[in-house]
Parts: C-alpha cells; structure tokens; sequence
C-alpha cells in the first residue's frame, strides 16, 4: 500500500522537478498543491490521507487543530530548522515526526540587496515612468559608496551583508544584545555603543535577527523617530520585529525616507493593506528564500528525511 505524501504551497510549480522523490524500499504517492489553502477545513480535506507532509517555510500554520483533522499523518518536513507556524508540542503529543533541512543564506542577503539598491536609485518608479512614458528622469538616486550601513544582527547573513557593504565602500556598524566588539572587528565591522547609537548614526538600517520575546517589536516607533529623516529601513528578516503600526506611520509622515520589506505578519499580504499603497516602500511576497539553489537543496534533504524516516533512523529532527 502506497503512503501518500502532500507538498505544501508549491506556488511555482517546480518542487516535483527539482528533486528526485523515489524512495527505496517503500511506495509513496507524491504529490504537489499548488494553491495555498487559507480555510483549515478545505486543506484538511486535501491532505486527509497523508501520512507526511512537506512545508516551505511559514507558509501554512501546522496547528494542534488541523493535525486532529489528519488521523493519517505521522511525519512532517519543513524547509529550515526553524518554523514557529509547526506546533511542535502538538506534533510530539500525536507522535508526529518533525524534520528540517539545510538552508542556503545566500539568496536573502542577495535579495535584501535588491531592495537596498532598489530603493536608493528609484528603480520601479522610474521603471514605471519609462514604460509609461512619463518624465524621463524624475528622481536623484542615494550613492552607497560613503554611507553607513546598520546592521542590527551579524550572524551568518548579517556577516554576508557587510562584506557587501564593503566592497561598494561602505561603513558598516553593527548591533545586537550578544555581538561583542571582537566578533565584531573580526568581520570588519564596528560595534554600535547601543541600538539607538545605530539607527541614529546610519544611512540604511538592515534586519537581520531571529524572531524571539526578546526581538519582537524590537523596532518602534521611538527607534523609528532616532532615524535620519532620510535613511532607509530594510527588514527581510521577520515582520514582528517592527511594529507594523509604527513603521506605517513613520512612513506616511516621512520620518524616514523608505523601507523595502519581504516580511509580513499576514502572509500574502491582503489586498488592501496599507503597505501594498505606500509609495515609499519596496515590497516584495517574500521572496528572500525563493531561489534555485535553495529549493534544490530544500526538496533534496526533504527526499533525504522522508528515506531516513522510512528507514526507522529520522535525521535533522526537530521533534
């Protein structure tokens, strides 16, 4: 008898293709949903027979509820190591196996990039005034080369975004509650006397932090108002470090020139939320992760724990 094994929110089509989902000695139907499920009734209605479920990301939350809703399944495996939309006490108490995969930090330190240069020379309206053939030339780009970039967290991707930073010659500070001046010298960078020290003294101000109690509206809208009125605010990292309300109207008043965000607290975005109308915002459907290396590697090791699985020897767990 076959085990049947649902891919999640494969919005681009290619996870059947970028992985070779044969297993030895076991027969299991896999198969992708391409359609992102809000209602947890209609979902549970796809996934009702199968035993394992593979995730990217946050996507879809795996609540206590929607597991009671899936007698069948007993394992689970989500792209990264980490994934708050799992509850993983739920999952241990139906014992349902948890497994993550490796991930390749490369892609959100390109894409936080791309917003960064996005923002700094205009690039979408002038796009848009050129296809529509408005004024050609409207606006004066921000130069790199000079300005100090903030980066508050300089861990594996925050370390990547300096060493960029660098080479468009930049200075780089950088801030977080366990960062010392060694480890931070070590990368180049200068260690900011505070948080407030950063934000206050930096042209572009980068997020790269876990979300945890101790980082969650770590930005508000006092950190906001340290600000240079015309420094950019770039958060590809998670949305509840910034205070939604407070980001919004700092922009809407100008207090500081522009954000580029890939991170949402409602994911998508609903339609009319505030954020997808402000003109100084580049916004992106949270695309950090979404690349070709990373989901090759995703789906591999998701093929990779779903054999260990069957062989009675899980790897990577997370329960």
């Amino acid at each position: 008898m076959s085990l049947r094994c649902a891919i999640l929110d494969d919005y681009q089509h290619v996870a059947l293709t970028l992985a070779d989902w044969a297993f030895n000695g076991a027969s299991v139907d896999v198969f992708s949903l391409t359609t992102h499920y809000e209602d947890e009734a209609a979902l549970a209605a796809q996934l009702v027979d199968c035993a394992i479920i593979v995730v990217m990301r946050e996507r879809t939350p795996l609540t206590a509820s929607l597991m009671d809703r899936l007698p069948a399944l007993r394992m689970v495996v989500t792209s990264g190591m980490r994934n708050a939309a799992i509850d993983l006490d739920a999952a241990r108490a139906r014992d349902i196996t948890v497994c993550g995969t490796a991930s390749d930090s490369a892609p959100p330190m390109e894409l936080t990039w791309a917003l960064i240069l996005g923002l700094a020379r205009h690039i979408v309206p002038e796009n848009q005034a050129l296809r529509q053939n408005g004024p050609w030339q409207h606006s004066l780009g921000l130069t790199l080369k000079g300005k100090r970039l903030g980066l508050l967290g300089l861990g594996k991707i925050g370390g990547a975004m300096a060493r960029v930073a660098q080479a468009f010659g930049m200075e780089v500070v950088a801030w977080s509650r366990h960062l010392d001046a060694e480890s931070a010298a070590a990368a180049g960078v200068t260690l900011a006397a505070s948080k407030e020290a950063l934000l206050a003294a930096s042209d572009i101000v980068s997020i790269h932090l876990v979300l945890s109690e101790r980082t969650r509206g770590l930005i508000g809208a006092a950190e906001l108002a340290q600000m240079k009125p015309g420094a950019l605010l770039i958060n590809t990292s998670r949305a509840a470090i910034v205070e939604r309300d407070a980001l919004i109207t700092a922009l809407e008043q100008g207090r500081i020139a522009g954000a580029g965000l890939d991170v949402f607290e409602v994911e998508p975005l609903p339609a009319q939320d505030r954020l997808r109308q402000l003109p100084n915002v580049l916004a992106t459907p949270h695309l950090g992760y979404v690349s070709d290396s990373n989901y090759r590697l995703y789906f591999r090791e998701a093929v990779e724990d779903i054999q260990a699985w069957l062989n009675g020897a899980p790897v990577r767990q997370l329960t």
